[in-house]
């Protein structure tokens, strides 16, 4: 989270030489920031189907594919978007736009990864699981970078079911098949994702104007942009409430997801208020925490239910 704002004020991560920083630049290349946070949603999705600690095993080894997924494509995007990387401030020292990093080795590795992480979900976890992940990882690729990116404001909104589907593959991999839980954090996600990211571009409105990038602040504005964070801020929370009367989840989820879903309204409008960019950079880290601790409580929910 810290880098993640550290790049959006300019600040460059230092860099080691020799065989370190190859490593390090083929690290940066699979965006690891966001592999943790799909691999939280992942295990969650486990945990809520085993009403448990899973087998440790499964847990290993559709972890490894998930994140080996997520980094095949978070470098096909590198490589993808590395004209437009290299425009911007928050992107611009990515290893593809900086030349450490060549686009056939770059191309190698995410299909390497990729081949790998589809076999060890197949042969080691499930068939299920391996398709839903091979189905999010081509949304991802192709629908969102490849097409809705550089051509409409809603690249998020549409966009944003590539980072729900990790749950369904966690999901899958206990049970063999898809279920409610994970389908009502499929759908927390997929509304989440737009104040999230809406957040970070008030702060990078500059850096997607200069790349082209019709993002919804450079296109209609910053005021329309807030107003949209607090619509879908209302929505993920009525959404998020709706799992316990739909019993899906249980009164400690619906009273933990309230609170939580409360201070998420409060810091949409705050941000909406705020004449500069603070409370944008205070909902981006705190959509981040939301995230994580709604796992938790949904993980704690059906334990004890």
């Amino acid at each position: 989270m810290s880098s993640t704002l550290s790049r959006v004020d300019g600040a460059a991560a230092g860099r080691s030489g020799g065989w370190r920083g190859v490593l390090g630049d083929y690290y940066e290349l699979s965006k690891p920031r966001i592999i943790v946070l799909l691999l939280i949603t992942t295990a969650a999705a486990m945990v809520m189907a085993a009403r448990g600690v899973p087998n440790l095993a499964l847990v290993f080894w559709t972890l490894l594919g998930g994140a080996l997924a997520s980094a095949s494509a978070g470098a096909l995007n590198c490589i993808y978007d590395r004209d437009i990387d290299a425009l911007m401030k928050r992107t611009r020292n990515r290893p593809l736009p900086q030349g450490r990093i060549s686009v056939s080795a770059a191309t190698a590795f995410a299909v390497a990864l990729g081949v790998l992480s589809f076999a060890s979900l197949y042969f080691l976890v499930n068939p299920l699981a391996a398709w839903l992940s091979l189905a999010g990882n081509a949304y991802y690729v192709v629908i969102y970078t490849m097409w809705l990116k550089r051509i409409t404001p809603l690249n998020i909104v549409i966009g944003g079911a590539a980072g729900a589907v990790p749950p369904l593959v966690g999901w899958a991999a206990v049970t063999h098949a898809i279920g409610g839980p994970a389908l009502g954090l499929f759908a927390v996600i997929f509304l989440w994702t737009p104040p999230h990211f809406w957040s970070l571009a008030l702060m990078t409105e500059i850096d997607y104007d200069k790349a082209h990038i019709p993002m919804l602040p450079n296109v209609s504005g910053v005021e329309r942009t807030k107003r949209e964070i607090i619509y879908y801020s209302i929505l993920l929370v009525l959404a998020s409430l709706a799992l316990y009367p739909l019993h899906i989840m249980g009164p400690f989820y619906f009273a933990a997801a309230a609170v939580l879903g409360g201070i998420f309204l409060l810091d949409a409008v705050r941000t909406w208020r705020d004449k500069g960019k603070t409370w944008a950079r205070h909902l981006f880290k705190y959509s981040l925490i939301y995230l994580a601790l709604m796992c938790a409580i949904m993980v704690i929910d059906r334990i004890i239910a």
